[in-house]
């Protein structure tokens, strides 16, 4: 059976706390069991906690969920890059998979609403990859 971690970012959490509904769904639904989740503030915080997550002998691959919605600045495009740019080194560092289940930038709130289901699509990825490098 594949292991997952899950890091959940609590900010826009009326969205990503149904992230996190579907991305149990998935594991389930994948065969999958989700050993810990861990929630933090925001997307900006995702890498420390996957990399938390990497470094456990009992997980094949970590998935991170969240949220970038658009404000009145270009915040969410730096919180985006260094998001995805510090969880892809936890990747290669510690040579276990970690799936983007993070939406954004560039969205508003109903966009991020319509792409919850994301999550469950960042889940079957890691299982996906798990698997291919047991």
């Amino acid at each position: 059976m594949i292991t997952l971690g899950l890091v959940v970012s609590r900010f826009n959490a009326s969205v990503t706390e149904e992230m996190a509904e579907r991305a149990h769904e998935a594991a389930e639904a994948g065969g999958a069991e989700i050993a810990e989740t861990l929630s933090v503030p925001g997307a900006y915080d995702t890498p420390l906690a996957a990399d938390r997550l990497a470094r456990r002998e009992d997980v094949d691959a970590v998935t991170v969920i969240g949220a970038i919605v658009t404000g009145e600045t270009d915040h969410d495009q730096v919180i985006a890059r260094a998001a995805a740019t510090g969880l892809t080194e936890v990747s290669l560092e510690r040579d276990t998979p970690v799936t983007l289940g993070i939406t954004g930038p560039g969205m508003n709130p109903d966009q991020a609403r319509a792409r919850i289901g994301n999550a469950g699509t960042a889940v079957e990825s890691a299982i996906d990859l798990a698997e291919s490098y047991q």
